[in-house]
C-alpha cells in the first residue's frame, strides 16, 4: 500500500530545523522564547499526513538542545474546567499536561514550570494547581490580560503583562508549549519578553509550527488536512498578505495568525522600544518541514485519507453533542476540494456489508447490528460483526489476528467456558445488562487463554502487527472498544450511529 511507503526523512528535517532554531536564537542575542505549536510529543497527525514522520521528532530536537533549552508548559484554565479531551489519547488536557511533565523528565529536559493561563479561580484549575505544587512542580498563574487584544498601551504596561509574575529562566532557549490550541503560549512568551526588557535582558519571540506548511501550495492536501484538523477552531489557510508585500513571495499561513499580526507587531515593537522585529507572520515561524518530504505523491494520498478520518470523527462527535454542525459541514467542503468522499476509505464498505450480514443473520445485540473492518499491512481486508457473545470490534480483532497467524476460521480462540465466565461476572457481580464482550474484555480473555491454547499465544503476538492499520466500525465505539483499539494503535473511524438504542449503557 502506498501509505506504508516512507515519505519523510526525519534526519534531514531534524538537521535543518535545529540549525534554523539556533540561527533564530543568535538573532536575538540573550534569549529566545519559542512557541511550539501542535503536539510536542506523540504528534500523530503529523505522522499520518507525513508517512515516516517520527511522532517524537520534536522531542529528539529538544534533546539535542537540552543544554541550551528549558520548557514552560501552558494550559488554559478553561480547558481544565471544561475537561477538554485530547482525542488520540482519550485523556483530558490536564492529564495530558501531567503526562508531558513525566515524559520531559524521562528525556532529561528541564521543566521550568507550568503556567495556568486566563486563570479566574475556576475550582478545577485551583485543584490542578494545588496537585502540581504539592508534587514539587512550580506553578505560575496568569489572569486574563487587561486590554487584550486591541489596547496595546494597556497590554504592554504594569496593568497588562506586568501584572503576571516574572518567571526567571536560565537557558538561552525557552520552549513554550501546551497540550493544545488556545493554551496561552503566545501571551506567556510576550509577558516574559516584557519583563525581560524591564530587567535589561534582550529577548525575542519565534514560532515553531509544522502546519500549515508555508512553502507548499494553498490547496496542497497536507495543508487542507490541517484545516480539517482545526475545523472546530474555524481556521482557514490563506496566502500571507504581509509576506507577499514585504518579500514578494507567496507563503501560506492561517487566518488567526494573519488577523492577529498587526496587533502582535505593535506589541513586539512596544516591548522592544520600537525596534522592527518581523515583517510577516510567516517570518515569525521556524518551519523546515518540506526538507524532510521525500515523496510528495505519498504525502498527498496520506493527507486525503486524513481528511476523510477527520470527517468521520467530526460527524460522530456531532452525534454525541460534542461538535457543532458547521464543523462537519466545513470538513465536507474540504472533501469536495480534494475530490474525495468518505466511501473512498477502503474499510468503510466492508464494515457496512458486515453489518448488513449481521442483520440478515439476526446476530445483533438489542436490535442493533454492527460491522467492522480492518485493512492489514498486506492490503487484505478483514471484517467482523457483533453477536450476543462479543462486540464487532472484538470479532474484528480476533478475525484479523487469526488471518495473520494462519489459523483456520473454524478454530475458536476463546473457549465457550471463558466467555460464559466473563458474562456471568458481568451480570451477577457487576450488575451489567450488556453481556457481550467489548474489546478490552476480549483481550483480557485472550491473555487468560494463552496457557491453555498455543494458537492463542501465536495470535496474541500478531496483535502488534495491527498498529497503524486503518479500521472502520459502523457505530460509535463503546469506551472498551475505543480504548482497546487505541492501545493497539489502530487508525479508527466510525459511522455516526450508536451501538445500542439505549441512552445509558451499563
Amino acid at each position: 500500500m502506498m501509505h506504508d511507503i516512507l515519505a519523510f526523512d526525519n534526519s534531514s528535517y531534524l538537521r535543518e530545523q535545529t540549525a534554523a532554531i539556533i540561527d533564530r536564537v543568535r538573532r536575538f542575542g540573550d534569549k529566545l522564547y519559542l512557541e511550539f505549536g501542535g503536539k510536542l510529543l506523540f504528534d500523530y497527525h503529523a505522522a499520518r499526513v507525513l508517512p515516516g514522520f517520527d511522532p517524537n521528532v520534536k522531542m529528539q530536537l529538544l534533546a539535542q538542545l537540552k543544554e541550551k533549552a528549558e520548557i514552560l508548559l501552558c494550559i488554559h484554565s478553561g480547558a481544565i474546567e471544561q475537561k477538554k479531551m485530547r482525542a488520540d489519547f482519550g485523556i483530558t488536557y490536564d492529564a495530558d499536561a501531567m503526562k508531558l511533565i513525566d515524559d520531559l523528565s524521562e528525556w532529561g529536559i528541564k521543566l521550568r514550570g507550568v503556567v495556568v493561563t486566563r486563570f479566574d479561580d475556576q475550582p478545577a484549575a485551583v485543584q490542578f494547581r494545588n496537585k502540581l505544587q504539592r508534587r514539587g512542580i512550580a506553578v505560575f498563574i496568569h489572569r486574563p490580560t487587561k486590554g487584550y487584544p486591541t489596547n496595546v498601551d494597556r497590554i504592554v504596561s504594569s496593568e497588562g503583562y506586568g501584572a503576571n509574575p516574572y518567571i526567571e529562566t536560565e537557558k538561552p532557549l525557552v520552549v513554550v508549549t501546551g497540550p493544545g490550541p488556545g493554551s496561552g503560549k503566545l501571551a506567556t512568551c510576550l509577558s516574559q519578553m516584557y519583563h525581560d526588557h524591564r530587567h535589561g535582558i534582550r529577548s525575542g519571540y519565534a514560532k515553531f509550527e509544522t502546519f500549515p506548511i508555508w512553502n507548499l501550495p494553498l490547496s496542497h492536501p497536507v495543508n487542507v488536512a490541517y484545516e480539517a484538523a482545526t475545523a472546530d477552531l474555524h481556521d482557514v489557510n490563506m496566502i500571507d498578505p504581509f509576506h507577499l508585500e514585504a518579500c514578494g513571495e507567496t507563503a501560506i499561513n492561517y487566518n488567526r495568525d494573519v488577523e492577529a499580526f498587526p496587533v502582535l507587531r505593535k506589541i513586539l515593537e512596544r516591548i522592544t522600544g520600537g525596534e522592527p522585529v518581523y515583517c510577516s507572520p510567516t517570518e515569525m515561524g521556524v518551519n523546515r518541514a518540506t526538507t524532510g518530504i521525500t515523496s510528495d505523491a505519498v504525502v498527498q494520498e496520506a493527507s486525503r485519507a486524513e481528511v476523510i478520518r477527520r470527517y468521520f470523527r467530526s460527524a460522530s462527535e456531532y452525534a454525541m453533542g460534542l461538535a457543532e454542525e458547521r464543523t462537519v459541514q466545513r470538513i465536507q467542503r474540504l472533501l469536495e476540494v480534494l475530490h474525495v468522499k468518505p466511501e473512498d476509505r477502503r474499510v468503510v464498505a466492508p464494515a457496512r456489508q458486515a453489518a448488513e450480514q449481521a442483520q440478515l443473520q439476526g446476530r445483533g445485540n438489542e436490535g442493533v447490528c454492527c460491522g467492522a473492518a480492518i485493512e492489514l499491512r498486506d492490503g487484505c481486508l478483514v471484517s467482523g460483526k457483533n453477536s450476543p457473545l462479543m462486540h464487532a470490534a472484538s470479532s474484528l480483532v480476533i478475525n484479523a489476528v487469526k488471518r495473520l497467524a494462519g489459523v483456520p476460521d473454524g478454530i475458536h480462540l476463546l473457549a465457550p467456558s471463558i466467555i460464559d465466565s466473563v458474562a456471568k461476572v458481568k451480570k451477577d457481580v457487576l450488575g451489567q445488562k450488556t453481556l457481550s464482550l467489548d474489546l478490552e474484555e476480549t483481550l483480557i480473555a485472550l491473555a487468560i487463554s494463552i496457557t491453555a491454547n498455543p494458537m492463542v499465544h501465536l495470535c496474541v503476538e500478531k496483535l502488534k502487527e495491527l498498529r497503524g492499520c486503518d479500521a472502520h466500525i459502523t457505530h460509535i465505539p463503546t469506551p472498551g472498544d475505543e480504548a482497546g483499539l487505541r492501545r493497539l494503535g489502530v487508525h479508527l473511524t466510525s459511522d455516526p450511529h450508536f451501538a445500542t438504542k439505549n441512552l445509558f449503557v451499563s
